[in-house]
């Protein structure tokens, strides 16, 4: 198993069902390596020294079918001794507590919410669509409230420029200061997963 960070609005989407597919930052040494045809598609990629192309979803840190476990802003809860483990708590339960360990530094003995990877693709950040903003776990007041995805009649009113600019204000919060803003357009690993449970998760 593989550790993803999610801040605590996306995990509150996860534990929702309303999320199931995130975005992250392609390195620039794996994008120049990159094929593109000459509509700017990506075709695959190519390493030092070899002429043919390879699907670019080997340089993926996460594969089709791996299993992540997913770190949150959390903390640790002892018994009124101070040194024996109690349990865990978890930021998206329990917003008003003001003491909280960055989700960086979570075990795996913590994590509570488990997925598995079932799809992985390359593109460019503004290429996301009015369905791929909904999966990504956003909500909208623009006519439609959380819609089904599957449903094709449920994004009918909704305006691409909108949705974009919705994600996109969650985009710049996370990636901005790293400069990878929306403006910059970068490359992106697409990742779709779903749900599992623990004893799914240790079966892998």
């Amino acid at each position: 198993m593989k550790p993803i960070l999610f801040s605590t609005p996306m995990v509150q989407a996860i534990l929702a069902g309303q999320k199931t597919m995130t975005r992250r930052v392609i390195r620039n040494e794996v994008v120049d390596r990159f094929i593109l045809g000459d509509d700017g598609r990506l075709l695959g990629s190519y390493r030092e020294g070899m002429a043919e192309a390879y699907p670019t979803i080997d340089d993926a840190p996460y594969q089709e079918g791996d299993v992540l476990w997913v770190r949150e802003t959390w903390n640790e809860v002892f018994k009124p001794d101070g040194k024996k483990h109690a349990h865990f708590i978890y930021k998206q339960e329990d917003p008003q507590i003001k003491h909280w360990r960055p989700s960086i530094f979570m075990p795996k003995s913590a994590a509570r919410i488990f997925l598995r990877v079932i799809d992985v693709r390359a593109e460019r950040l503004q290429d996301i669509t009015v369905e791929d903003v909904i999966v990504e776990g956003l909500q909208c007041d623009n006519d439609v409230n959380n819609p089904d995805p599957q449903t094709h009649e449920s994004i009918l009113n909704w305006n691409l420029l909108y949705a974009q600019f919705v994600f996109q204000q969650l985009w710049d919060h996370l990636n901005a200061a790293r400069g990878y803003g929306w403006d910059k357009n970068p490359w992106v690993w697409v990742y779709e997963f779903e749900r599992i449970t623990r004893e799914e998760a240790e079966k892998q």
